[in-house]
This record gives structure tokens, C-alpha cells and sequence, in this order.
């Protein structure tokens, strides 16, 4: 008897396509959602901040991983944690480390 594997089109999909956003659940599910309409949002001067230390958070990593040595580092403790490494060094920037400092 023949076996037969079907394989879906499309087998992973993420990201925005017109006002449709597609992504992944926790646990690996894909969610389908409307882009949401931000336009009339006033901030509050904490989300603003907050906004602004994770623009801050962002360059750090980005800056992290573009130095090899620094990287190395976030490598090593990323694969410890079971992470990215740019993700370690987002999350250092927040709890005061700065590698690029050394």
C-alpha cells in the first residue's frame, strides 16, 4: 500500500500583510488578527519613557551584537538560558549590565 505525505503551501507564516497580522501562540499555534489602529493613541508620559528605554534596550543589543567579543559572551550565556542572544543582552541593558562598557 502507498503512504503519501501532504504537505501544506504555506508551512509557517508570520508578520503583517495589509491590516492582517499573523503570528505565533506560546504554543506554536498561528493566530490571525486584525492590525490594530494606533493612530488616536495618546501615550501617557510613562509608556512614552517606557518606550524610550526600550528603544535604548534595542540599540544596546543591536550594538552588543556587533561586537564579536561581546557577542561571544551573549552567546554563551544565551545557550545557557536557552535563549537568543540578542534577547540576553536586551534584558542586560535593563538590569544595568553593559558588556561594551569592559
Amino acid at each position: 500500500m502507498p503512504k503519501v505525505r501532504l504537505k501544506p503551501l504555506i508551512e509557517e507564516i508570520e508578520g503583517t500583510m495589509y491590516d492582517v497580522v499573523f503570528k505565533k501562540s506560546p504554543r506554536g499555534r498561528l493566530i490571525v488578527t486584525k492590525r490594530p489602529d494606533m493612530t488616536s493613541v495618546e501615550w501617557s508620559e510613562a509608556q512614552e519613557a517606557q518606550r524610550r528605554r526600550f528603544r535604548l534596550a534595542n540599540e544596546y543589543a543591536k550594538a552588543a551584537m556587533a561586537d564579536p567579543k561581546v557577542r561571544a559572551l551573549y552567546v554563551k550565556r544565551a545557550k545557557k538560558a536557552g535563549r537568543s542572544p540578542f534577547r540576553v543582552a536586551f534584558s542586560d541593558y535593563f538590569e544595568g549590565r553593559d558588556l561594551l562598557k569592559r
